[in-house]
């Protein structure tokens, strides 16, 4: 595989862990676990809206999951579980901290910085299934999953932005470097 094209792609990926990154470093505490539906006012009184903390800790679940080689054998780091998973939508037992989903940020982003660097031919062009998808390889998954990140993130930016008045700015590349050796 070109590593031109595994930097490139690292280039993108990170970024988009850096806008995530940003956005949750730059949520108040008062914005934190305040319920928010999406596009509209905050209201803690209805549970059918969403939190900052939990879309942050999903984002990252997802992350972490989709840079697995499979769901068997996938356990997330503690205080982590997979609840995620159920299909009942059922949430974590607590709120999330700040500095517990920003370590999680921490591990994905190695996680996929190491993946991205043994990003092969032929790994690349791997069909997956593992993950309830049909016929996506191993690089088009990678591709999805970098667009679920920055997704969440724009969606984070926005909660920011109507609630403080501030969002992160854009984050043309990683600052971060693929290769760490």
């Amino acid at each position: 595989m070109d590593n031109n094209f595994r930097t490139i792609l690292w280039h993108q990926f990170g970024a988009s862990i850096d806008m995530l990154e940003n956005a949750i470093t730059a949520c108040p505490e008062d914005v934190w676990a305040a319920r928010a539906k999406r596009g509209t006012e905050l209201n803690a009184e209805d549970s059918s809206y969403q939190s900052f903390w939990y879309i942050s800790f999903h984002t990252l679940f997802f992350l972490d999951l989709y840079l697995s080689d499979s769901v068997e054998g996938f356990v997330p780091p503690k205080p982590f579980t997979l609840d995620e998973l159920d299909p009942t939508g059922i949430l974590p037992d607590r709120v999330y901290t700040k500095l517990e989903l920003l370590n999680y940020l921490e591990h994905c982003r190695e996680k996929c910085r190491v993946k991205l660097e043994n990003l092969t031919e032929e790994n690349a062009n791997q069909l997956f299934s593992g993950f309830g998808f049909t016929h996506y390889t191993m690089l088009e998954l990678q591709l999805s999953n970098m667009r679920h990140v920055q997704h969440h993130a724009a969606q984070l930016n926005l909660l920011l932005r109507q609630k403080t008045d501030f969002a992160p700015n854009w984050v043309g590349k990683t600052k971060h470097k693929l290769n760490q050796t």
